[in-house]
Protein backbone atom coordinates (compact mmCIF):
# COMPACT_ATOMS: atom_id res chain seq x y z
CA UNK A 1 0.00 0.00 0.00
CA UNK A 2 1.23 3.51 -0.84
CA UNK A 3 2.97 5.39 1.96
CA UNK A 4 2.71 8.83 0.36
CA UNK A 5 1.85 11.72 2.66
CA UNK A 6 -0.16 14.29 0.71
CA UNK A 7 0.55 17.96 1.51
CA UNK A 8 -3.08 19.07 1.77
CA UNK A 9 -3.04 22.75 2.76
CA UNK A 10 0.75 22.82 3.20
CA UNK A 11 2.36 25.58 1.16
CA UNK A 12 5.86 25.67 2.62
CA UNK A 13 8.45 24.04 0.35
CA UNK A 14 10.97 23.49 3.17
CA UNK A 15 8.39 21.73 5.35
CA UNK A 16 7.29 19.52 2.44
CA UNK A 17 10.87 18.48 1.65
CA UNK A 18 12.09 18.00 5.22
CA UNK A 19 9.00 16.16 6.45
CA UNK A 20 8.76 13.80 3.49
CA UNK A 21 5.55 15.02 1.91
CA UNK A 22 4.66 14.12 -1.66
CA UNK A 23 5.98 16.69 -4.15
CA UNK A 24 5.69 16.89 -7.93
CA UNK A 25 8.96 18.28 -9.25
CA UNK A 26 8.41 21.67 -10.90
CA UNK A 27 12.00 22.82 -10.51
CA UNK A 28 13.06 22.37 -14.14
CA UNK A 29 10.38 24.89 -15.15
CA UNK A 30 11.41 27.18 -12.30
CA UNK A 31 15.04 27.03 -13.44
CA UNK A 32 14.00 27.87 -17.00
CA UNK A 33 11.98 30.83 -15.74
CA UNK A 34 14.63 32.37 -13.49
CA UNK A 35 17.33 32.01 -16.14
CA UNK A 36 15.35 33.60 -18.97
CA UNK A 37 13.75 36.61 -17.29
CA UNK A 38 13.56 38.82 -14.22
CA UNK A 39 10.00 40.10 -13.77
CA UNK A 40 7.03 37.74 -13.90
CA UNK A 41 3.33 37.66 -13.16
CA UNK A 42 1.21 34.48 -12.92
CA UNK A 43 -2.56 34.28 -12.59
CA UNK A 44 -4.05 30.99 -11.41
CA UNK A 45 -7.22 29.98 -9.50
CA UNK A 46 -7.14 29.67 -5.71
CA UNK A 47 -5.62 26.49 -4.23
CA UNK A 48 -3.69 25.80 -7.41
CA UNK A 49 -0.22 25.85 -5.83
CA UNK A 50 0.73 29.52 -6.24
CA UNK A 51 1.89 29.90 -2.64
CA UNK A 52 3.96 26.70 -2.84
CA UNK A 53 5.57 28.04 -6.02
CA UNK A 54 6.46 31.27 -4.21
CA UNK A 55 7.90 29.26 -1.31
CA UNK A 56 9.97 27.14 -3.72
CA UNK A 57 11.38 30.28 -5.34
CA UNK A 58 12.23 31.63 -1.89
CA UNK A 59 14.15 28.47 -0.97
CA UNK A 60 16.00 28.60 -4.29
CA UNK A 61 17.05 32.24 -3.94
CA UNK A 62 18.11 31.65 -0.32
CA UNK A 63 20.55 29.09 -1.70
CA UNK A 64 19.05 26.14 0.20
CA UNK A 65 20.60 23.52 -2.05
CA UNK A 66 19.88 20.67 0.37
CA UNK A 67 16.12 21.07 -0.16
CA UNK A 68 16.51 20.33 -3.86
CA UNK A 69 18.32 17.01 -3.53
CA UNK A 70 16.84 14.50 -5.95
CA UNK A 71 15.02 17.20 -7.92
CA UNK A 72 15.84 18.54 -11.37
CA UNK A 73 17.22 21.76 -9.89
CA UNK A 74 20.04 19.87 -8.14
CA UNK A 75 21.65 19.04 -11.48
CA UNK A 76 20.68 22.22 -13.30
CA UNK A 77 21.95 24.86 -10.87
CA UNK A 78 25.73 25.07 -10.45
CA UNK A 79 26.05 28.39 -8.61
CA UNK A 80 23.93 28.54 -5.46
CA UNK A 81 23.77 32.16 -4.30
CA UNK A 82 21.95 33.68 -1.33
CA UNK A 83 19.94 36.81 -2.11
CA UNK A 84 18.08 39.19 0.23
CA UNK A 85 14.38 38.37 -0.15
CA UNK A 86 11.29 40.50 0.34
CA UNK A 87 8.32 38.13 0.54
CA UNK A 88 4.93 39.83 0.77
CA UNK A 89 1.93 37.61 1.50
CA UNK A 90 -1.32 39.52 1.07
CA UNK A 91 -3.41 36.41 1.67
CA UNK A 92 -3.34 36.69 5.45
CA UNK A 93 -5.69 39.63 5.99
CA UNK A 94 -9.35 40.47 5.49
CA UNK A 95 -9.44 43.75 3.58
CA UNK A 96 -12.64 45.53 4.54
CA UNK A 97 -11.18 48.92 5.54
CA UNK A 98 -8.37 51.17 4.39
CA UNK A 99 -6.63 50.47 7.69
CA UNK A 100 -6.53 46.72 7.04
CA UNK A 101 -4.26 47.15 4.01
CA UNK A 102 -2.18 49.82 5.75
CA UNK A 103 -1.72 47.49 8.72
CA UNK A 104 -0.36 44.54 6.73
CA UNK A 105 1.97 46.75 4.66
CA UNK A 106 3.26 48.53 7.77
CA UNK A 107 3.80 45.25 9.64
CA UNK A 108 5.71 43.78 6.69
CA UNK A 109 7.90 46.84 6.15
CA UNK A 110 8.69 47.23 9.87
CA UNK A 111 9.93 43.65 10.00
CA UNK A 112 12.40 44.34 7.18
CA UNK A 113 13.38 47.74 8.59
CA UNK A 114 14.57 46.01 11.76
CA UNK A 115 17.09 44.20 9.57
CA UNK A 116 18.04 46.85 7.02
CA UNK A 117 17.25 50.12 8.77
CA UNK A 118 15.07 53.10 7.91
CA UNK A 119 15.31 56.80 7.06
CA UNK A 120 13.28 59.78 8.39
CA UNK A 121 12.48 60.96 4.86
CA UNK A 122 10.68 57.70 4.03
CA UNK A 123 7.14 58.71 4.94
CA UNK A 124 5.06 56.58 2.55
CA UNK A 125 4.85 52.84 1.96
CA UNK A 126 6.39 53.24 -1.48
CA UNK A 127 9.31 55.34 -0.20
CA UNK A 128 9.96 52.89 2.65
CA UNK A 129 9.91 49.96 0.22
CA UNK A 130 12.27 51.78 -2.14
CA UNK A 131 14.67 52.57 0.70
CA UNK A 132 14.66 48.97 1.92
CA UNK A 133 15.52 47.62 -1.53
CA UNK A 134 18.37 50.09 -1.86
CA UNK A 135 19.82 49.38 1.59
CA UNK A 136 19.50 45.61 1.25
CA UNK A 137 21.46 45.78 -2.01
CA UNK A 138 24.13 48.02 -0.48
CA UNK A 139 24.50 45.97 2.72
CA UNK A 140 24.60 42.50 1.15
CA UNK A 141 26.21 43.22 -2.21
CA UNK A 142 23.44 41.20 -3.87
CA UNK A 143 20.41 42.40 -5.77
CA UNK A 144 17.13 41.68 -4.00
CA UNK A 145 14.42 39.16 -4.84
CA UNK A 146 10.80 40.26 -4.47
CA UNK A 147 8.01 37.68 -4.12
CA UNK A 148 4.42 38.90 -3.82
CA UNK A 149 1.67 36.34 -3.16
CA UNK A 150 -2.00 37.14 -3.90
CA UNK A 151 -1.27 40.70 -5.00
CA UNK A 152 -4.94 41.23 -5.92
CA UNK A 153 -6.69 40.13 -2.72
CA UNK A 154 -7.36 43.68 -1.42
CA UNK A 155 -8.95 44.73 -4.74
CA UNK A 156 -10.99 41.53 -5.01
CA UNK A 157 -12.40 41.89 -1.50
CA UNK A 158 -13.40 45.47 -2.24
CA UNK A 159 -15.61 44.55 -5.21
CA UNK A 160 -18.91 46.33 -4.66
CA UNK A 161 -17.22 49.15 -2.72
CA UNK A 162 -15.81 51.39 -5.44
CA UNK A 163 -14.44 54.01 -3.06
CA UNK A 164 -12.48 51.47 -1.03
CA UNK A 165 -11.29 49.70 -4.15
CA UNK A 166 -10.00 52.98 -5.55
CA UNK A 167 -8.04 53.62 -2.33
CA UNK A 168 -6.55 50.12 -2.43
CA UNK A 169 -5.68 50.52 -6.10
CA UNK A 170 -3.92 53.84 -5.57
CA UNK A 171 -1.95 52.51 -2.59
CA UNK A 172 -0.82 49.36 -4.40
CA UNK A 173 -0.05 51.15 -7.67
CA UNK A 174 2.43 53.41 -5.88
CA UNK A 175 3.85 50.45 -3.96
CA UNK A 176 4.33 48.24 -7.04
CA UNK A 177 5.78 51.10 -9.11
CA UNK A 178 8.92 50.77 -6.97
CA UNK A 179 9.67 47.52 -8.84
CA UNK A 180 10.38 49.52 -11.97
CA UNK A 181 12.17 52.50 -10.45
CA UNK A 182 14.53 50.21 -8.50
CA UNK A 183 15.23 47.86 -11.41
CA UNK A 184 19.00 48.13 -10.97
CA UNK A 185 18.76 46.72 -7.43
CA UNK A 186 16.40 43.84 -8.23
CA UNK A 187 17.56 40.38 -9.30
CA UNK A 188 14.13 38.81 -9.70
CA UNK A 189 10.48 39.64 -9.01
CA UNK A 190 7.50 37.30 -9.10
CA UNK A 191 3.88 38.24 -8.43
CA UNK A 192 0.91 35.89 -8.21
CA UNK A 193 -2.81 36.40 -7.95
CA UNK A 194 -6.14 34.94 -8.91
CA UNK A 195 -6.78 37.63 -11.51
CA UNK A 196 -4.97 40.04 -13.77
CA UNK A 197 -7.17 42.51 -11.95
CA UNK A 198 -6.19 46.09 -12.59
CA UNK A 199 -3.30 45.21 -14.90
CA UNK A 200 -4.11 48.47 -16.67
CA UNK A 201 -4.29 50.54 -13.49
CA UNK A 202 -2.31 48.82 -10.72
CA UNK A 203 0.52 47.70 -13.01
CA UNK A 204 0.40 50.56 -15.50
CA UNK A 205 3.99 51.54 -14.69
CA UNK A 206 5.29 47.96 -14.84
CA UNK A 207 5.71 47.48 -18.57
CA UNK A 208 8.67 45.19 -17.82
CA UNK A 209 6.40 42.59 -16.16
CA UNK A 210 6.15 39.36 -18.17
CA UNK A 211 2.67 37.89 -17.79
CA UNK A 212 3.13 34.12 -18.20
CA UNK A 213 -0.46 33.23 -17.29
CA UNK A 214 -1.25 32.14 -20.86
CA UNK A 215 2.25 31.12 -22.00
CA UNK A 216 2.14 27.57 -23.32
CA UNK A 217 5.54 26.61 -21.86
CA UNK A 218 4.28 27.45 -18.34
CA UNK A 219 0.75 25.99 -18.38
CA UNK A 220 1.81 23.26 -15.91
CA UNK A 221 3.92 25.47 -13.63
CA UNK A 222 1.03 25.06 -11.17
CA UNK A 223 -1.43 22.18 -11.10
CA UNK A 224 -0.91 18.60 -12.32
CA UNK A 225 -0.58 17.46 -15.92
CA UNK A 226 -1.67 14.04 -17.20
CA UNK A 227 1.98 13.02 -17.56
CA UNK A 228 2.81 14.13 -14.01
CA UNK A 229 -0.18 12.20 -12.68
CA UNK A 230 1.01 8.92 -14.20
CA UNK A 231 4.73 9.53 -13.57
CA UNK A 232 4.19 10.22 -9.87
CA UNK A 233 1.04 8.39 -8.82
CA UNK A 234 0.85 5.23 -10.93
CA UNK A 235 0.78 2.84 -7.96
CA UNK A 236 -1.79 5.02 -6.21
CA UNK A 237 -3.97 5.04 -9.34
CA UNK A 238 -4.18 1.25 -9.26
CA UNK A 239 -4.88 1.25 -5.51
CA UNK A 240 -7.62 3.85 -5.90
CA UNK A 241 -9.18 1.88 -8.77
CA UNK A 242 -9.31 -1.22 -6.56
CA UNK A 243 -10.78 0.75 -3.66
CA UNK A 244 -13.53 2.18 -5.86
CA UNK A 245 -14.11 -1.18 -7.62
CA UNK A 246 -13.28 0.37 -10.98
CA UNK A 247 -10.95 -0.74 -13.73
CA UNK A 248 -7.76 1.29 -14.11
CA UNK A 249 -9.14 2.86 -17.29
CA UNK A 250 -12.48 3.69 -15.68
CA UNK A 251 -10.74 5.38 -12.76
CA UNK A 252 -8.50 7.48 -15.02
CA UNK A 253 -11.53 8.58 -17.02
CA UNK A 254 -13.39 9.47 -13.82
CA UNK A 255 -10.48 11.55 -12.49
CA UNK A 256 -10.20 13.29 -15.84
CA UNK A 257 -13.91 14.03 -15.94
CA UNK A 258 -14.03 15.42 -12.40
CA UNK A 259 -10.75 17.30 -11.92
CA UNK A 260 -8.92 17.76 -15.26
CA UNK A 261 -9.83 20.17 -18.02
CA UNK A 262 -8.19 23.46 -17.06
CA UNK A 263 -6.75 25.04 -20.20
CA UNK A 264 -4.82 28.26 -19.61
CA UNK A 265 -4.29 28.96 -23.30
CA UNK A 266 -5.70 27.50 -26.49
CA UNK A 267 -4.47 24.16 -27.88
CA UNK A 268 -2.71 23.41 -24.58
CA UNK A 269 -2.67 20.31 -22.40
CA UNK A 270 -5.33 19.93 -19.73
CA UNK A 271 -4.36 20.54 -16.11
CA UNK A 272 -5.82 18.86 -13.03
CA UNK A 273 -6.86 20.84 -9.97
CA UNK A 274 -4.12 19.74 -7.51
CA UNK A 275 -6.16 20.36 -4.36
CA UNK A 276 -9.08 18.18 -5.41
CA UNK A 277 -6.85 15.54 -6.97
CA UNK A 278 -4.71 15.02 -3.86
CA UNK A 279 -7.77 15.01 -1.60
CA UNK A 280 -9.27 12.26 -3.76
CA UNK A 281 -6.15 10.13 -3.34
CA UNK A 282 -5.99 10.81 0.39
CA UNK A 283 -9.64 10.08 1.21
CA UNK A 284 -10.37 7.72 -1.70
CA UNK A 285 -13.62 9.52 -2.45
CA UNK A 286 -14.70 11.78 -5.29
CA UNK A 287 -15.94 15.09 -3.94
CA UNK A 288 -16.27 18.82 -4.52
CA UNK A 289 -13.14 19.50 -2.46
CA UNK A 290 -12.24 22.76 -4.19
CA UNK A 291 -15.73 24.22 -3.96
CA UNK A 292 -16.27 23.13 -0.38
CA UNK A 293 -13.37 25.31 0.81
CA UNK A 294 -15.66 28.30 0.27
CA UNK A 295 -17.38 30.37 -2.38
CA UNK A 296 -15.45 33.61 -2.94
CA UNK A 297 -17.60 36.54 -1.85
CA UNK A 298 -16.16 38.69 -4.63
CA UNK A 299 -17.52 36.31 -7.28
CA UNK A 300 -21.05 36.37 -5.83
CA UNK A 301 -20.91 40.17 -5.66
CA UNK A 302 -19.65 40.38 -9.22
CA UNK A 303 -22.44 38.19 -10.60
CA UNK A 304 -25.06 40.15 -8.68
CA UNK A 305 -23.66 43.51 -9.74
CA UNK A 306 -23.71 42.69 -13.44
CA UNK A 307 -26.93 40.62 -13.44
CA UNK A 308 -25.04 37.95 -15.31
CA UNK A 309 -27.17 35.28 -17.02
CA UNK A 310 -25.96 32.07 -15.38
CA UNK A 311 -27.22 29.94 -18.26
CA UNK A 312 -24.38 31.39 -20.35
CA UNK A 313 -21.82 29.75 -18.06
CA UNK A 314 -22.18 26.42 -19.89
CA UNK A 315 -20.99 28.00 -23.13
CA UNK A 316 -19.57 31.52 -23.11
CA UNK A 317 -17.68 33.38 -25.81
CA UNK A 318 -15.36 36.34 -25.49
CA UNK A 319 -12.62 38.08 -27.41
CA UNK A 320 -8.93 37.69 -26.75
CA UNK A 321 -8.74 41.39 -25.91
CA UNK A 322 -11.39 41.08 -23.20
CA UNK A 323 -9.91 37.90 -21.72
CA UNK A 324 -6.45 39.43 -21.46
CA UNK A 325 -7.26 42.87 -20.09
CA UNK A 326 -9.16 43.48 -16.89
CA UNK A 327 -9.93 46.78 -15.30
CA UNK A 328 -11.58 47.00 -11.91
CA UNK A 329 -14.27 49.26 -13.36
CA UNK A 330 -15.12 46.89 -16.23
CA UNK A 331 -18.75 45.92 -16.81
CA UNK A 332 -17.75 42.49 -18.10
CA UNK A 333 -17.43 39.83 -15.35
CA UNK A 334 -16.21 37.06 -17.69
CA UNK A 335 -12.42 37.61 -17.34
CA UNK A 336 -12.59 37.45 -13.54
CA UNK A 337 -14.89 34.38 -13.64
CA UNK A 338 -12.45 32.69 -16.04
CA UNK A 339 -9.33 33.56 -14.07
CA UNK A 340 -10.98 32.44 -10.83
CA UNK A 341 -11.23 28.94 -12.30
CA UNK A 342 -14.97 28.67 -12.87
CA UNK A 343 -14.60 28.81 -16.64
CA UNK A 344 -11.77 27.59 -18.84
CA UNK A 345 -10.78 27.76 -22.49
CA UNK A 346 -12.61 25.19 -24.60
CA UNK A 347 -11.68 26.48 -28.04
CA UNK A 348 -10.29 29.41 -30.00
CA UNK A 349 -11.23 30.91 -33.37
CA UNK A 350 -7.96 32.33 -34.66
CA UNK A 351 -9.61 34.17 -37.55
CA UNK A 352 -11.85 36.25 -35.31
CA UNK A 353 -9.85 36.04 -32.06
CA UNK A 354 -12.77 34.54 -30.14
CA UNK A 355 -12.38 32.18 -27.18
CA UNK A 356 -15.03 29.60 -26.33
CA UNK A 357 -15.32 29.12 -22.57
CA UNK A 358 -17.06 26.54 -20.41
CA UNK A 359 -16.86 24.67 -17.12
CA UNK A 360 -13.46 22.93 -16.88
CA UNK A 361 -14.78 19.73 -15.34
CA UNK A 362 -17.58 17.94 -13.51
CA UNK A 363 -16.51 19.18 -10.08
CA UNK A 364 -16.82 22.83 -11.08
CA UNK A 365 -20.03 22.21 -13.00
CA UNK A 366 -21.76 20.40 -10.13
CA UNK A 367 -20.20 22.59 -7.46
CA UNK A 368 -21.29 25.74 -9.23
CA UNK A 369 -24.87 24.54 -9.41
CA UNK A 370 -24.88 23.25 -5.82
CA UNK A 371 -22.96 25.97 -3.97
CA UNK A 372 -23.04 29.15 -6.05
CA UNK A 373 -26.45 29.05 -7.73
CA UNK A 374 -28.42 29.50 -4.46
CA UNK A 375 -26.55 32.75 -3.70
CA UNK A 376 -27.42 34.13 -7.09
CA UNK A 377 -30.99 32.83 -7.52
CA UNK A 378 -32.14 34.77 -4.46
CA UNK A 379 -31.50 37.99 -6.38
CA UNK A 380 -33.19 36.87 -9.60
CA UNK A 381 -36.88 37.75 -9.59
CA UNK A 382 -37.55 36.41 -13.08
CA UNK A 383 -36.42 32.81 -12.85
CA UNK A 384 -36.52 30.47 -9.88
CA UNK A 385 -33.44 28.57 -8.76
CA UNK A 386 -34.98 25.37 -10.12
CA UNK A 387 -35.60 26.89 -13.56
CA UNK A 388 -32.01 28.12 -13.83
CA UNK A 389 -30.74 24.78 -12.53
CA UNK A 390 -32.80 22.80 -15.04
CA UNK A 391 -31.74 24.86 -18.04
CA UNK A 392 -28.08 25.04 -17.05
CA UNK A 393 -27.89 21.31 -16.30
CA UNK A 394 -29.47 20.44 -19.63
CA UNK A 395 -26.92 22.59 -21.47
CA UNK A 396 -24.03 21.02 -19.54
CA UNK A 397 -25.17 17.48 -20.36
CA UNK A 398 -25.52 18.34 -24.06
CA UNK A 399 -22.03 19.89 -24.16
CA UNK A 400 -20.48 17.03 -22.16
CA UNK A 401 -21.94 14.45 -24.52
CA UNK A 402 -20.77 16.36 -27.57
Amino acid sequence: MSSKIYPIGIQNFEKIRKDGYFYIDKTALIYQMVKTGSYYFLSRPRRFGKSLLISTLEAYFLGKKELFEGLAMEKLEKDWTTYPIFHIDLNTEKYDTRESLDSILNFTLEKWEQQYGTAPSETTFALRFRGLIERAYEQTGQRVVILIDEYDKPMLQAIGNEELQKEFRNTMKAFYSVLKTMDGCIQFAFLTGVTKFGKVSVFSDLNNLDDISMRKQYVDLCGVSEKELHDNLEIELHELADAKELTYGELCNRLREYYDGYHFTYNSIGIYNPFSLLNTFKYREFGSYWFETGTPTYLVELLKKHHYDLERMAHEETSAAVLNSIDSTSDNPIPVIYQSGYLTIKGYDEEFGIYSLGFPNREVEEGFIKFLLPFYANTNAVESEFEIYRTLTRKCVILRNG
